[in-house]
């Protein structure tokens, strides 16, 4: 019974955590890939134009503290006045992690 317990445990949060990785990659889908492309490279025409990070070079990966993405995501980036990326004020917490972490599969 105890196993069977156990096993139940492991299927739900296996489950969970498969829902998790699809929420991130719809939301990164629907809010982030205009500019850094469904393959994180940045390559896009918006991408190309406020310059954009390859999140598959694995030096720009090292570079990107997980804080320091969720910051970027949270509260947006400007540089000289001009926005380059917008705040993310309705997206949670955890939805942001989440990008944070779907961001970093990226990395080749």
């Amino acid at each position: 019974m105890k196993k069977i317990i156990a096993l139940g445990i492991v299927v739900i949060a296996t489950a969970a955590l498969s829902a998790r990785a699809d929420d991130a990659k719809t939301l990164y889908d629907n809010n982030c890939a205009k500019c850094h492309g469904a393959d994180g490279k940045g390559d896009t025409k918006m991408g190309k134009k406020l310059n954009a990070k390859d999140y598959t070079d694995p030096k720009v990966q090292e570079a990107l503290t997980d804080d320091s993405a969720f910051k970027v995501i949270k509260e947006g980036l400007k540089e000289d006045d001009k926005t380059l990326m917008k705040p993310s004020a309705d997206l949670s917490d955890a939805d942001i992690k989440g990008l944070v972490a779907y961001m970093r599969t990226f990395k080749k």
